[in-house]
């Protein structure tokens, strides 16, 4: 990385640290509440009305978040029997009154990012959620618990696409997520698998259309690249288009028949800049949700991304100018709770503005104090951004014409649940049952997976060893990833499998038992990786051969490998699976110490 880079990266969190990940001195990462006395309000006064309006919309998609949480998957039937009458802790993630889930959190990062930047950066909103997914950055509690499958298949993908590109262009683990404005130009955002509808754009919406208001053409422009990058589907960016124009319109003045008026689209067309809007949206612009009996009249808060618009929607007609009525109705219709109450909240906060949110609600919001500063700086930032400006600390374009885009990745991966082992090129040394270093290489074995695949139907491996005749004795499983040969893939499909993760480019040297090595920052390719799972313990050394198999590396450990991944590789055990997380757990929080150790001293 540039010295250019690393200033630019410098500068960026110098003038708003708390904006970017702090970690306290055991590594561990500091939550909102930890902060409290490091956030800044901007250096000039704020127009009050817009103020009310912009925090109103923040800190009520967080009450909503947070008042539907502890109900979060119960059906309606249990919330008929037992429904929710006010914020409250506990239920389905345990948590304290107040605090929030990811709906909440994923809009922080977004709002911190555009704060950051002074605009609209699509990398780095991705590296926010990344953060927040891998490190807990801007959760309530620390860590991410909560997460959409949706939104953790792109966020997979953009590690994988990170890792590429970081390869591709010599760029070191601790500054990929800082690339500069020609190097992120470069780079493929949109992360979604095609036809994702599900709600997860939506729900952390509201920090672009308060943001760019005052350019209503942009903002919604803008709601729609930034549901793209997990949510590639047209009615997930349609929805995100029309509800950020509501907000828009809420900001810009107009009342409550204006927009829940049917011709809302046609009487802002030109907002639209005459681009359609997919016809399942069409639909609920046009009244769908006006059904006062709610759920006995087909409106449902599940996850589908029609459905949650509706839902949203429904509440805030109904409302009776209350929201906290509005917030108990969305939640009270049950399935995905906390994320139809956090939509509502978003609209209904704008339209009805923070003075007149639930006092009652507010005194135990988690992270309060740092949702209204933030939403200060939303304010302040947005009121002086321009159209007519060059777009320098943006990643943007790519977005727009990601057409044309050239981009060096692997053409044929798909999400982790259907990625298989990957082509695997071995040269390490055969060492024998006794794994002694320096044992003398046998002949050549070649080890040959089989992949029959039918069209739309899943793949079935098979696995055979071509040994030569001269090579006696019996393969033993635990000592298969020592031994001297190829892994080829043999597909009886016209399309290639897609690999679970990218093929190491790490050159793939002899592997020896030794002692393990004890520093993330020594831990760098496969045959590192295998011997710290061998170190574990006897019973992890099976494990081994998987890890060398799917050529995980340092990057791929401390970033990729979680539960599902481990099950992935045959660690089907849940204690081993615990271990080997809290190990990895351990590793990236020293790899944090030695990295603020050596960015401090940078600095002096």
């Amino acid at each position: 990385m540039t010295s250019r880079s690393i200033s630019r990266e410098n500068s960026l969190q110098q003038e708003k640290p708390w904006l970017f990940p702090q970690y306290h001195t055991n590594g561990m990462i500091k939550k909102l509440s930890d902060l409290e006395n490091e956030l800044q309000n901007p250096p000039e006064l704020i127009s009050r009305n817009v103020l009310d309006r912009i925090q109103g919309s923040m800190i009520g998609l967080a009450l909503g978040d947070a008042v539907g949480a502890h109900v979060e998957f119960k059906t309606r039937d249990f919330l008929i029997k037992y429904p929710v009458d006010d914020l409250r802790g506990g239920g389905t993630w345990g948590l304290r009154k107040g605090e929030f889930t990811d709906d909440t959190s994923m809009a922080l990062c977004l709002a911190s990012s555009l704060v950051a930047h002074r605009g609209f950066n699509s990398y780095d909103q991705l590296v926010r959620y990344k953060w927040w997914f891998k490190k807990g950055y801007l959760s309530s509690i620390g860590e991410c618990f909560d997460i959409g499958a949706s939104t953790k298949r792109s966020l997979l993908e953009f590690e994988i696409r990170q890792y590429d590109f970081a390869h591709k262009y010599n760029i070191s683990d601790d500054q990929i997520d800082y690339l500069t404005p020609s190097q992120s130009e470069k780079f493929n955002v949109i992360c979604s698998e095609k036809d994702v509808a599900g709600n997860g754009a939506l729900m952390r919406l509201a920090p672009v259309p308060l943001f760019f208001y005052r350019h209503p053409k942009h903002a919604i422009n803008y709601c729609k690249i930034s549901a793209r990058l997990t949510h590639d589907d047209q009615r997930a960016y349609d929805a995100c288009r029309y509800y950020g124009a509501l907000i828009v319109a809420i900001l810009r003045g107009e009342n409550k028949n204006d927009l829940l008026d049917n011709n809302f689209y046609s009487n802002h067309i030109d907002w639209f800049q005459y681009e359609p809007l997919h016809p399942d949206i069409m639909k609920v612009v046009q009244g769908s949700y006006k059904k006062e009996h709610g759920y006995d009249q087909g409106i449902r808060g599940a996850g589908y991304i029609v459905n949650a618009l509706e839902a949203a929607l429904w509440a805030f007609r109904f409302d009776e100018g209350s929201f906290e009525k509005g917030v108990l109705a969305a939640v009270n219709l049950g399935e995905d709770t906390d994320t139809t109450a956090a939509i509502y909240g978003q609209l209904a906060g704008a339209y009805y503005g923070y003075n007149q949110l639930p006092k009652k609600w507010l005194k135990h919001l988690y992270g309060h104090n740092f949702i209204q500063c933030l939403s200060k700086w939303i304010a302040y930032e947005g009121e002086r951004w321009s159209p007519d400006e060059p777009e320098h600390s943006t990643a943007t374009g790519q977005a727009r014409r990601q057409s044309s885009i050239i981009v060096e990745l692997s053409t044929n991966r798909r999400p982790s649940s259907t990625r298989s082992t990957p082509v695997f090129q071995s040269n390490s040394q055969q060492t024998g049952e006794t794994h002694k270093k320096n044992s003398k290489p046998t002949s050549d074995r070649v080890f040959e997976i089989t992949v029959e695949q039918e069209q739309n139907k899943p793949a079935r491996l098979t696995a055979s060893i071509t040994q030569p005749n001269n090579a006696g004795g019996v393969l033993k499983p635990q000592a298969s990833f020592h031994d001297d040969g190829d892994f080829r893939w043999k597909s009886t499909s016209k399309n290639d499998v897609p690999s679970i993760r990218p093929k190491s480019l790490h050159p793939v040297a002899s592997m020896a038992t030794s002692k393990p090595t004890d520093s993330s920052t020594r831990l760098e390719d496969t045959d590192d990786v295998c011997r710290w799972i061998i170190s574990l313990g006897d019973e992890y050394a099976n494990y081994a051969p998987n890890f060398k198999k799917n050529n995980v590396d340092r990057f791929w450990l401390l970033h990729v490998v979680d539960r599902d991944v481990l099950r992935e590789y045959g660690v089907e055990n849940a204690r081993h699976q615990r271990t080997i997380l809290a190990q990895i757990k351990e590793l990236n929080k020293q790899r944090t110490t030695e990295a603020l150790t050596k960015t401090n001293k940078e600095l002096s």
